[in-house]
């Protein structure tokens, strides 16, 4: 390949890269997913990003360190378990700066001596076979990489790693935040070049000298000065002979060259003496001394620069042989402080400036001794030539620094504003932060800041706006589904719709018989977990009542008696034919059947079937393998006899049930149950042989029937629940309830938490018409569903305008506070609970039920499930399949009762009369109980196994998954078995038969034999809690294999058990259509297929339905197709003579032969009709769709409610053919489509995301995982693979796994789910939300103990008292922001736009800024009429307001490379421009104001930080606080600068920064102390231009302007790179946005034809005009 190729390769790779950047979706990284997961980091991606960091001046060695620590702690901190990789070849990108080649290897060895980080350094390059192996052994999560290098070089070096890394199906994460879609491409392998010999041969001996010279050890610092010092030097003497040299020979005068060549090295040896003095200094002063040395500015000078190369390259020589120096004592600690030129220009400032005009400092004996030695052991190790003596330390006069007008940086004159907080006089701040009040510094009265408060802002043009107006909620903005007021027939028709809609869709979910709830009156609670004694007498009506049940019941045995005995000949004959359907069709009937007598006659038929078959099969078949089949059924039989009929057996019952089991050859067995000889028919033993299974029954029971073994469950039924007899764990939900009590309820998927809420659903119901029970659910879908089985679970009388059941999302609400079960999403919650004027509603409030509560540890919304969880009163449920530290959640929540315990105390008894004014009738009100019990249950119904799908020759093959497979002897070890990883009956059985065949003398292993073990011995049925006993003590036996030293034999086990190397070699998405046709041959469907790309979801469904298409074409006949033309024909004539004979009718009097005429037209044309029905149905084998599973009609109607959405046409052709798809972006109504076709099994394959796993009630028979993701993590693989088996329709579920890597599979089985971790809490407007509570509250107390409680129980401050200290100050800073910008006054009550500010609580801090612009006038002078008088704007201002809202409220960033790109648009501008000139001068304004509020803040807070650990670094915990230097004058000089270094680290400080830094834009979070706990993102600033790690300008993202100028989804997918559904969404929310402004403002005017009233107004309608029509 020549250059110019390469040229174009690495072009290519770079567009490559550009194309996929834009669809990177911009996603935190550490909050939902990455915890449990191992992921790598590429060191120098890490390096460059950090590098490029604006605080930080180049040659600061610690600062840089402390950065990187920062960044890695923080990392660490949230979980993330990673490994950072340095790859050799990446060291050629640095040739060109070599400053930065010592840095990286001091790093590298850094993290390898002085942190516990695993450091990959073995690896050549990212093409290299050793890093292809490790990834497959180690197969990260993803790989996070930098998308721009230093240099051109690096870049390339990135591009290619990236795109390596998508070749092996590596998920890349850009360092800069991005996360990248995965493609394929192979790599190209890159030429790597040779070290210079020569350097490394002197590098060596200078390294060995020196170990002569100082056996005894030392530090690095002084071994890496005095090293490099003496090889730089006699490098730059090499140097210099070469070129006398090459002068000398062009016959110049070789004196003056020498005298020249002998100054230009005394001027090094000057500089190398400084440089040895500055190490001394850093050696002999403490961090907190160096945080105050003086900034010098200039540069070095231009003619040392060659030599300082140089050194910089004998440091990284030195570093990268550091291996020399083993069995020498040397101290690596310090390798993050090797140098620091910053100390060394200060130093020769002085020698150059100051000393020259006079000033003399002495040196301190301490440090004069120490750099004596150091220069007295370089002149040693140089020896070739002798250098200069110690002192004085300059002897030349060159200049080593330029002259610049002001060397030094003043930090005093910068100017710091008055520190100090505005007193306020307020009873809820007094309560939560009055104890640290007494230590902040209050502002006098008379202080401008305070004076120039604006009491109540007036503005001229602003007159008749009256901001202090209150506003109507969220809740009255919000659609009303129907007018609930309203009597007009039309919408009476409407909801009688909805209703019978509603009802139709929760009969879908479940098949429970809606009840009838009449109110009681409420009795004390009776335990019915103790049995009741029986009375002494009955009444007599309870006599009567027990005498007609009898009746009753006899009658309904007598009538299943009648129908079986009908039945029963058909089936007999039928199982003689074919036992299987025969068995089939009994245990249909088994079903129905009620009578226990009437089950058991059944059963003992089948028996015998069995037995009759199975001495048939054996007789014919002879030695030949047998249909194990049979004697599978012929056990299930004989378990359900014995178990579920004992008491019915007879004698000669046990004797056929002994006779079977001496034929299936489990003698044991039959001689425990009958021990009298029992086989009539006398065969000899031999002959007994070839009806025998051929294995122990312990063996033939777990291999072949796991999945029928019994499960335990309790006989006895619980009077509260008439489906079902509930399990142990239910009934103590149900005490839970009756009690009154609060629970934290951890079970898998399915296992039956859901009934609990229900039940307490009725209870309250029956209660009183006013209690009120709120379900909150995570998402729009499952609000839908759980609404729909309230609808169908529930009817209750109740007095008019009353409604049973309500709705409350943002989209849309209906009977929200006119309802006793409210159904909603946390936000929406969370505003019924804050507003004001709701808290006689909030009071009827008599539980809340949290579903999916592990949402708190989630990333977006966390914040609001903490809230709701501390503000509520009552009782509540929290349900989660899903939480690994459930233990502390519900030390929590325990804390926040106590805290509500003690404010009902407070309040007394006064207020128990007033508590519930509402509900006086219900004067029996339940006490209150402030415990929270934790209900734990781990078991599932049924097994789930796992499969792998491999692709080979162009077909599928399925692989069992063994999940011992995913652990390792390391992680047993560690963590032992994982909780929840548990086998299916056949897999102990293979897990025992693997232990035995690698251990040959395993002293267990008589004992542990499945046919010996205590668990399962003897025993006829073996239920489904022996075979779990049995896998856990094997478990248990192989964990302390590993611990006793027999890990080779435990790690030969597990390798046996994984399934050999799996690689798909095919087209997975072209395989697709395939892979579901196999599951429907296994009879595994239905399926549900989990995709994580909302594109792929739609495109895979369509490819299914495609091929079942072609399918459908191959087999049709060409004559078919010539059937339905000449059909159609024929209907057209039909037709037309009807509407022909249909006129001449009308006109002529009736006459009977015409009429005649007509109906047999009409005749012919529904024959026709049909014809063609039958001609164009789908043929079964075309189609995934069951047609028998639900009636035309039903159909019919589920499909008129899409008639006119946007997918509904798709989804209705999908349908037809058994296929669906189900995403986020899915219209309310499509996705009800899906959901109701798939359970009612008329649908049967379905494609959806991540959104369906979130508690939606899919249940299905096989869950496939077909496509890898970073969003596949524990938490969303547990939540997916529970959706697997049916309750009641599947014994097993199965999870299959189609193009995952092997790797991480094993990772998906054995990691824990996330901790749940508390989220910042507090916002600014958050506060403004709770003080409008608080001092508008209809019940004041009530309003102020629920905002202390939310201010004080925040889960990230629970056991932190540091956290809460900082979440004080936190919530006093938001109130000084709050008064400066007008909002509140000094009694903390609200002014001004307040109300405005704290409607548009969804997007801070834009809402802040947009009323800002609206105080300032702005939107007066940009809404101008067409002309004067006219209430019409044109397109020019609509589109400049449309660009202000977009940089406001439609932020959404774009990598910084994709500017750059050379892809054409086609109808997008893609890019945003910045805001108009007058708005952006009024952004800068306010955020320069906000950012000096914070920096004075940030400066009052800094008295909290601990300096004890600032002065560590935070990962390796090196300590830097040593003692002062305190006997040198110079040391005193240089370092005296204290002022404006309060609120700064030490480290940063050292690159010159000072709090003045703080009042600029965009100040690096780690600048400020990390240990207040408080960084800049929680300025409420807004800019406008967004900066990423390597200060490149992130753009925005045009969307919601390109979308309002032409009104095209397609044109943002094509262009803007967005997909289709999220853009919908994106759209949606940002016109929600606009109305909810323009509703605001038009109730806060008084003025009817206000301009910007009515411009907004006219955007509002146009921009939803535009969304309605795509």
């Amino acid at each position: 390949m020549g250059l110019e190729e390469h040229m174009m390769f690495l072009e290519k790779m770079s567009q490559l890269i550009m194309s996929a950047l834009p669809k990177a979706k911009h996603s935190s990284l550490f909050n939902d997913f990455v915890e449990s997961e191992f992921f790598l980091i590429d060191g120098d991606s890490l390096l460059a990003t950090c590098i490029c960091e604006k605080s930080l001046k180049q040659g600061q060695q610690l600062h840089f360190f402390y950065v990187i620590e920062c960044y890695l702690m923080d990392l660490i901190s949230k979980g993330g378990q990673f490994a950072i990789v340095f790859f050799k070849d990446a060291e050629y990108a640095y040739f060109s700066f070599p400053e930065l080649l010592p840095l990286r290897t001091a790093f590298i060895l850094h993290l390898q001596h002085n942190t516990t980080i695993d450091v990959q350094t073995e690896f050549s390059g990212c093409l290299s076979q050793g890093w292809k192996s490790f990834l497959e052994d180690s197969y990260p999560y993803y790989l996070m990489v930098a998308d721009e290098g230093l240099n051109h070089l690096q870049t390339h070096l990135f591009n290619f790693l990236i795109i390596q890394s998508w070749s092996i199906k590596v998920n890349v994460v850009l360092s800069s935040g991005q996360t990248s879609n995965i493609l394929r491409l192979y790599a190209y392998l890159m030429p790597s070049t040779y070290m210079n010999q020569t350097f490394f041969k002197e590098a060596c001996e200078t390294i060995s000298l020196l170990k002569q010279l100082w056996p005894e050890g030392s530090d690095i610092r002084r071994v890496l000065c005095v090293t490099s010092c003496s090889l730089s030097l006699r490098m730059y003497h090499h140097f210099l002979e070469n070129r006398n040299k090459t002068i000398s020979d062009q016959n110049t005068d070789i004196q003056e060259v020498e005298s020249n060549c002998l100054n230009m090295m005394q001027e090094m040896e000057d500089l190398c003496k400084l440089h040895c003095l500055s190490v001394v200094f850093l050696l002999h002063s403490s961090l907190s001394q160096r945080a105050c040395a003086r900034f010098i500015t200039s540069h070095w000078a231009k003619n040392i620069q060659t030599f300082l190369k140089m050194k910089k390259w004998c440091e990284y020589f030195i570093l990268s042989n550091i291996n020399i120096f083993e069995f020498w004592n040397l101290n690596l600690i310090h390798l993050c402080d090797l140098s620091d030129e910053l100390l060394l220009k200060n130093i020769a400032f002085y020698y150059e400036n100051e000393n020259v005009e006079g000033l003399h400092l002495n040196l301190g004996d301490v440090i004069m001794k120490d750099y004596e030695h150091l220069w007295n052991t370089v002149s040693k190790l140089v020896r070739k030539f002798s250098v200069g003596k110690p002192f004085p330390l300059r002897t030349t006069k060159l200049s080593f620094l330029e002259n610049s007008p002001s060397p030094i940086k003043d930090t005093s004159k910068e100017n710091i504003p008055n520190l100090g907080f505005i007193p306020m006089s307020c009873e809820l701040v007094d309560k939560f932060v009055g104890d640290i009040l007494k230590d902040l510094p209050f502002l006098k009265s008379d202080d401008p800041v305070v004076t120039s408060l604006v009491k109540q802002k007036e503005f001229d043009e602003l007159v008749h706006w009256h901001s202090h107006r209150p506003l109507s909620d969220d809740y009255d903005r919000t659609k009303c589904q129907f007018d609930e007021k309203s009597r007009d027939p039309r919408f009476l028709r409407s909801v009688q719709k909805y209703h019978v809609f509603q009802r139709f869709y929760g009969s879908s979910l479940e098949s429970v018989s809606p009840k009838v709830v009449v109110t009681q009156a409420v009795k004390p609670k009776s335990n019915f977990s103790v049995p009741k004694n029986k009375k002494a007498h009955e009444t007599k009506a309870e006599i009567i009542t027990r005498e007609n049940k009898k009746r009753l019941f006899a009658k309904e045995e007598q009538k299943e008696e009648e129908k079986w005995n009908a039945l029963s000949f058909s089936i007999e004959e039928e199982m003689k034919e074919n036992l299987n359907s025969g068995i089939k069709n009994l245990e249909g009937f088994l079903k129905s059947c009620k009578s226990n007598s009437v089950k058991f006659r059944v059963e003992m038929v089948a028996l015998t079937a069995c037995l009759k078959a199975w001495k048939e099969q054996c007789r014919g078949k002879g030695e030949s393998t047998k249909d194990l089949s049979i004697a599978v059924q012929m056990m299930k039989r004989i378990h359900s006899l014995m178990e579920r009929y004992p008491e019915l057996l007879q004698e000669a019952d046990q004797q056929l049930i002994a006779r079977c089991l001496k034929y299936l050859g489990f003698d044991e067995l039959t001689s425990s149950l009958y021990p009298t000889q029992v086989v009539g028919d006398d065969i000899e033993e031999k002959k007994m042989d070839k009806y025998s299974v051929g294995m122990g029954p312990v063996r033939f029971q777990l291999q072949y029937m796991g999945h029928y073994l019994i499960r335990d469950e309790r006989k006895d039924p619980d009077p509260r629940v008439q489906d079902f007899i509930p399990d142990t764990w239910q009934r103590e939900l149900l005490d839970v309830v009756d009690n009154n009590e609060s629970a934290v309820i951890v079970a898998p998927t399915s296992s039956g938490k859901t009934y609990a809420s229900y039940y307490c659903m009725e209870k309250v119901l029956k209660e009183s018409n006013e209690g009120v029970v709120v379900y909150v659910a995570p998402t729009k879908a499952l609000v839908n569903q759980v609404a729909a089985t309230v609808h169908s679970r529930f009817t209750k009388n109740l007095p008019n305008g009353e409604a049973l059941c309500g709705v409350f999302t943002r989209d849309y609400r209906h009977d929200a506070l006119n309802c006793q079960v409210l159904i909603t999403v946390p936000a929406c919650f969370e505003i019924l609970l804050l507003s004001p004027h709701r808290q006689a509603w909030v009071k009827r409030i008599r539980y809340v039920i949290f579903d999916e509560v592990h949402c708190l540890g989630g990333e977006i919304g966390a914040e609001v499930w903490e809230h709701l969880l501390v503000m509520i009163r009552c009782p509540f449920l929290a349900l989660s399949a899903t939480i690994s530290n459930p233990e502390h959640l519900t030390e929590w929540l325990q804390s926040v009762k106590h805290y509500w315990k003690q404010e009902d105390n407070t309040m007394g008894k006064n207020r128990n009369a007033g508590y519930c004014a509402s509900s006086h009738k219900d004067h029996f009100r339940m006490k209150e109980s402030y415990k929270v019990r934790l209900v734990l249950y781990g078991e599932r119904y049924n097994d789930l196994e796992k499969h792998i799908c491999s692709i080979t020759h162009d077909d599928i093959y399925f692989d069992h998954f063994h999940p011992c497979a995913a652990l390792t002897t390391d992680h047993i070890e560690k963590y032992g078995f994982p909780s929840d990883l548990t086998l299916s009956p056949r897999e102990t059985i293979q897990l025992y038969d693997t232990m035995f065949q690698f251990w040959e003398s395993w002293p267990r292993a008589q004992e542990l034999d499945p046919e010996k073990s205590i668990h399962c011995k003897n025993k006829i049925v073996i239920k489904k809690l022996d075979a779990r006993k049995y896998e856990e003590s094997l478990k248990a036996e192989l964990t302390s294999w590993i611990k006793n030293g027999h890990a080779e034999e435990a790690k030969m086990v597990l390798r046996n058990l994984s399934p050999d190397s799996v690689l798909s070699s095919g087209n997975t998405v072209k395989m697709f259509p395939l892979l579901v046709e196999k599951l429907r041959k296994m009879e595994k469907l239905p399926a549900l297929f989990f995709l994580f790309n909302l594109g792929d979801v739609e495109e895979r469904a369509l490819s299914v339905r495609t091929s079942l298409e072609q399918k459908q074409a191959e087999k049709r006949s060409l004559k078919a197709d010539k059937e339905a033309h000449d059909v159609t024909n024929k209907l057209r004539k039909v037709k037309k003579s009807i509407e022909k004979q249909k006129t001449i009718d009308e006109k002529s009097q009736k006459n009977p032969r015409k009429m005649d005429q007509r109906l047999i037209h009409e005749a012919e044309h529904t024959n026709l009709l049909r014809t063609l029905e039958k001609n164009l149905e789908i043929p079964q084998e075309c189609t995934y769709a069951n047609q028998k599973a639900i009636d035309t009609e039903t159909l019919q109607m589920v499909f008129d409610r899409v008639k006119s959405t946007r997918k509904g046409e798709q989804l209705k052709a999908l349908a037809r053919r058994g296929i669906g798809y189900h995403h986020s972006s899915l219209n309310f109504k499509e996705k009800q489509l899906v959901e109701i076709l798939f359970r009612k099994g008329f649908i049967r394959v379905v494609t959806a995301t991540g959104t369906l796993a979130l508690g939606i009630n899919m249940p299905c028979k096989s869950v496939v995982f077909a496509q890898n993701s970073v969003y596949l993590d524990a938490l969303n693989y547990r939540q997916m693979s529970g959706r697997a088996g049916r309750r009641g329709q599947d014994l097993m579920g199965d999870v299959y796994f189609f193009d995952i890597p092997l790797p991480k599979i094993g990772k998906l089985i054995k990691s824990n789910v996330p901790e749940l971790r508390g989220q910042f809490p507090l916002s600014i407007t958050l506060v403004l939300r709770l003080m409008l509570l608080a001092s508008k509250g209809d019940d004041p107390e009530d309003a102020k103990a629920k905002v202390l409680s939310v201010l004080k129980h925040s889960l990230l401050s629970f056991k932190q008292p540091r956290v809460t200290e900082m979440l004080k100050l936190y919530f006093l800073f938001s109130l000084q922001f709050l008064m400066k910008q007008g909002y509140l006054d000094q009694e903390g009550k609200l002014m001004g736009f307040a109300g405005l500010v704290s409607h548009l609580h969804y997007h801070e801090p834009s809402n802040l800024v947009f009323v800002s612009f609206l105080v300032k006038g702005l939107f007066r002078d940009l809404c101008q009429p067409t002309k004067k008088g006219s209430k019409h704007f044109s397109q020019d201002v609509m589109e400049k307001l449309v660009l202000v809202l977009a940089n406001l409220f439609g932020r959404r960033l774009l990598p910084a490379k994709f500017q750059d790109t050379t892809l054409k648009f086609y109808q997008s501008k893609v890019f945003l421009e910045d805001l108009p000139e007058d708005f952006n001068d009024a952004l800068h304004e306010y955020n320069m104001n906000v950012t000096k509020d914070f920096a004075s803040f940030l400066l009052s807070v800094s008295k909290l930080a601990d300096m004890k650990q600032e002065y560590q670094l935070p990962l390796s915990k090196i300590n830097f606080t040593g003692k002062e230097c305190e006997d040198s004058q110079l040391v005193s000089h240089l370092m005296n600068c204290k002022e404006g270094r309060v609120a700064i680290s030490p480290f940063a400080c050292l690159s010159g920064n000072s709090d003045g830094d703080l009042f600029q834009p965009n100040t690096p979070n780690h600048v400020i102390l990390r240990t207040i706990g408080i960084n800049h993102t929680q300025a409420p600033v807004l800019w406008s231009k967004i900066f990423d790690n390597q200060g490149r300008r992130m753009p925005l993202n045009a969307y919601a302007l390109d979308f309002y100028k032409h009104g095209s989804l397609t044109g943002l997918v094509q262009d803007n790179r967005m997909n289709e559904g999220t853009a919908y969404e994106l759209l949606k929310d940002f016109a929600l946005t606009i109305r909810s402004i323009s509703v605001s403002l038009r109730e806060l005017c008084e003025n009817e034809d206000d301009n910007v009233v009515l411009a907004f107004e006219q955007l509002s309608e146009t921009f939803f005009e535009k969304l309605n029509q795509v």
